[in-house]
């Protein structure tokens, strides 16, 4: 069975020093994306999007920050610690999304504080922009041809010609396809849901999801760490595992702590 061979250049252009990657450009992109969408929330809701303007730089540091030291110390902890100077090298490729997301959150938690907003009601409405960055960063990843699937002979299998010609699941495109249907859910449930209801359910329902999504694709992905675990999971599933428990606590809190008559908008 032929597959389809998949062997684009990661480069948009390079001169030199100087390169563009397909992968940046998408990265930085995800996030215009997402500020859109917050406008957009901004505006629903009567509130000003204008305090929106410096939104981009809180949430850009906390994503690569947080990113770059999860996969420094969690997927590669013995090379970092050895060379603690490359932990600056971001350019160089190593991003984990588990650290991304703590980085965010961590940025969420400083813009509210300084611009006098509610840390709940960013943090829930951030979850639609940040399924944008997830899904457009493993779309990034498929042009890197990393994060690879393990081999197999299913029909829709692509071989990644400047790693192997090994037949792989395009996991990329599992986990990116996966992102945008819990967008569209995330939309769906926020434009049901009582402004003050979102604030509670979205966090809680956003973690199960793009969790559940995550733990049970890497089954399909080889392995991305270092090193191996004596247990039955890989280091993203065990990274995922804990976010998912608290995703569950949170939708159950959020659902017990309002009532049915305040749970849902009156009108659409």
């Amino acid at each position: 069975m032929e597959h389809f061979v998949w062997s684009i250049d990661p480069n948009i252009f390079k001169f030199g020093a100087i390169q563009l990657r397909w992968y940046g450009v998408l990265f930085v992109a995800s996030f215009f994306v997402g500020l859109e969408i917050m406008k957009w929330v901004y505006r629903r809701e009567g509130k000003d999007p204008a305090i929106l303007d410096n939104f981009l730089l809180y949430v850009i540091v906390g994503a690569v920050v947080g990113a770059r030291l999860m996969h420094c110390f969690a997927y590669e902890p013995d090379y970092y610690l050895s060379h603690p100077m490359e932990i600056l090298y971001v350019w160089k490729g190593g991003l984990a999304s588990h650290g991304g997301m703590l980085g965010v959150i961590v940025a969420l938690y400083l813009f509210a504080r300084r611009y006098k907003e509610s840390f709940l009601w960013i943090l829930s409405r951030a979850t639609l922009a940040g399924m944008v960055t997830a899904a457009f960063v493993r779309i990034g990843n498929f042009f890197n041809s990393e994060i690879l699937g393990l081999p197999t002979d299913k029909p829709w299998a692509i071989v990644f010609s400047r790693i192997d010609n090994l037949p792989r699941h395009p996991v990329q495109l599992y986990e990116a396809a996966a992102y945008f249907v819990i967008l569209g859910m995330l939309l769906w449930l926020y434009r049901r849901s009582s402004f003050a209801f979102a604030s509670k359910i979205l966090p809680g329902v956003f973690l199960v999801l793009l969790f559940s999504a995550r733990f049970l694709l890497e089954y399909t992905k080889t392995e991305q760490a270092d090193y191996a675990t004596a247990l039955p999971f890989t280091v993203g599933q065990l990274l995922s595992m804990p976010f998912i428990l608290l995703g569950i606590f949170w939708v159950v809190w959020a659902w017990t702590s309002t009532s049915k008559a305040m749970r849902w908008q009156r009108t659409h």
